[in-house]
């Protein structure tokens, strides 16, 4: 019965994690969910019976991800769907980072995903069954933000390695699929969830512009909800055939379309100059 899946869900302790953790309880899954306070997270989501795990887990050590995964075998029995939801935004251009804060992101927005995934394969191996949803961003799809480029190579890399990850497991019945989320009214814009750059450089005037829009304009005006991005989830993952891409947001669907439309155009300006680096025949 499908109220009997279990769920894993990572960075549930707030935004769009909390909000599907809570959904999937009410509807009678069986969840773990990781955050860097489990005692926090339980309170947070207020549910105390058998069939929610709150696990204070560090992602990126593969070592406590692996011990974290053989618990919630041991306690819930199995795990059907995953989502690789732990993240946060860096904001800065790329000069303006440093070696210390770009790598930091990627520890946590890429790296904790990897060890996840490594660990709940042989789970899915076993049984020839399963699900990842690993949550890029539509800045893992369009990068021209100012000010984002670091936050987005981190999305674009999952991405990558969600579109090898679900041809690498087709035939054992493991599906991945990549969540491109527009903006979702959470605390993700607020501090905590978004690191700034902590040595600025004035002349990047596009990227302080749009620092301002984020904060004047954006923050508590974002389109999507996350009730719905919830009911979302779990709708695709009760499919028997789900997608590879998945854009949830009418802006992150916009998005979309305009960089297709962007690609297209670049592709037919400058066809001879791509076809012209051939062996002639």
């Amino acid at each position: 019965m499908k109220t009997q899946k279990v769920w894993l869900v990572t960075g549930a302790s707030k935004g769009l994690g909390l909000t599907l953790v809570k959904r999937l309880l009410a509807e009678g899954y069986k969840v773990a969910a990781t955050s860097r306070d489990a005692e926090a997270l339980r309170n947070e989501v207020g549910h105390s019976g058998d069939d929610f795990l709150p696990m204070q887990v560090n992602l990126i050590s593969n070592e406590d991800v692996h011990k974290a995964v053989e618990q919630i075998v041991a306690k819930l029995g199995t795990i059907d769907v995953v989502v690789n939801n732990a993240g946060y935004g860096q904001l800065g251009t790329i000069e303006e980072l440093t070696d210390d804060e770009a790598r930091k992101n990627f520890d946590v927005n890429v790296f904790g995903s990897l060890n996840v995934i490594r660990n709940v394969m042989p789970v899915f191996r076993a049984k020839k069954a399963g699900a990842f949803f690993n949550i890029s961003s539509i800045a893992g799809f369009m990068g021209t933000f100012p000010g984002w480029g670091i936050y987005n190579a981190t999305k674009f890399a999952v991405a990558g390695f969600t579109e090898a990850l679900s041809a690498e497991a087709k035939s054992m019945g493991v599906s991945a699929t990549i969540v491109y989320p527009g903006y979702f009214k959470t605390n993700f814009l607020l501090q905590g969830s978004l690191r700034t750059a902590a040595s600025p450089i004035a002349d990047y005037t596009e990227a302080r512009n749009l620092e301002v829009i984020h904060n004047e304009q954006i923050i508590g005006n974002q389109p999507g909800d996350p009730e719905k991005a919830a009911a979302a989830f779990i709708e695709v993952a009760e499919m028997e055939e789900r997608p590879l891409h998945l854009f949830l947001g009418s802006d992150s669907f916009g998005m979309a379309h305009s960089k297709i439309e962007a690609l297209q155009a670049d592709l037919g300006k400058f066809q001879r100059i791509s076809k012209s680096t051939d062996f002639s025949a």
